[in-house]
C-alpha cells in the first residue's frame, strides 16, 4: 500500500474549488470536495492506475479525473503525492510553468 499525500498547493486547489461552488452551496461544496478527496484513496492500492498526463509524458506524473476536474499526481515508490486538483478546461503546462510545482 502507497501512502497517499498533498502538497499545500493541492490543499489550496481544494479549498477554492470548495469556495467557488460554496457560493451556491455551502452544502454542496463541502460534499463535493468530500466525494473528491474520497476518490484518492485508490491511489493508495493502485498508484500506477491513473494515466500519464500527456502534457508532461512523465511515467511518474499522473492523473485520475472527478466530475471534470485533473487530479495530478507524483508516484515515488511508495508514495504518491497529490501536486494539484485543476478543472479540465484550463492549461496545465501554462499553470506549471506559472507556478512552480513540486515534481522536479
Amino acid at each position: 500500500m502507497a501512502e497517499v499525500r498533498w502538497t499545500l498547493t493541492a490543499s489550496a486547489d481544494l479549498e477554492s474549488i470548495e469556495t467557488f461552488i460554496a457560493v451556491d452551496s455551502v452544502l454542496h461544496a463541502v460534499h463535493f470536495v468530500d466525494r473528491l478527496v474520497a476518490s484518492t484513496e485508490k491511489l493508495a492500492a493502485s498508484p500506477r492506475v491513473g494515466r500519464v498526463v500527456p502534457e508532461f509524458r512523465r511515467d511518474d506524473l499522473r492523473e485520475v479525473f472527478f466530475r471534470g476536474y485533473r487530479i495530478v499526481y507524483r508516484v515515488d515508490g511508495a508514495t504518491v503525492t497529490i501536486l494539484r486538483v485543476v478543472h479540465g478546461a484550463r492549461d496545465l503546462q501554462g499553470l506549471a510553468r506559472r507556478e512552480p510545482w513540486e515534481f522536479q
